[in-house]
């Protein structure tokens, strides 16, 4: 079981660009197609722009024509947290890294088999290790 990552806001002022901070910090969210890995094809894993955990791979991401990067399932059981998220008129679901609690996007249930889910993810968030 993975640890609470415990840093202060400032620090993480220190430790991520501005717009990283404003998407993984405070729920914001990039433009659609404008995310560096939207249209990644590469092997690999996706791992937390913050912390560093892993998050995705890419044996789960598919092209769901959205403009964030979208993966039918996390990379393990312990990657992600959900959270009712109410924001902007809405009822969502908020994916949240479970390790340092950013904000990595939401998660739909309009996804492909074998689970039917969308993990949409914004690119800001997340840091790609090629294989």
């Amino acid at each position: 079981m993975m640890s609470k990552s415990t840093k202060t806001e400032q620090q993480w002022k220190q430790q991520l660009d501005e717009e990283t901070y404003r998407v993984a910090r405070q729920q914001g969210t990039e433009a659609p197609f404008s995310g560096a890995y939207y249209n990644n094809k590469d092997n690999g894993i996706y791992n937390c722009i913050c912390c560093g955990s892993p998050l995705f791979t890419s044996n789960e991401k598919y092209d769901s024509g959205s403009g964030w990067p979208s993966f039918w399932q996390p990379a393990n059981d312990q990657s992600i947290t959900e959270v009712k998220d109410i924001s902007h008129g809405m009822v969502r679901v908020e994916v949240r890294c479970r390790e340092c609690d950013a904000h990595l996007g939401h998660v739909f249930e309009d996804g492909p088999e074998p689970t039917g889910l969308r993990y949409c993810i914004n690119s800001v968030c997340l840091d790609f290790k090629k294989r």
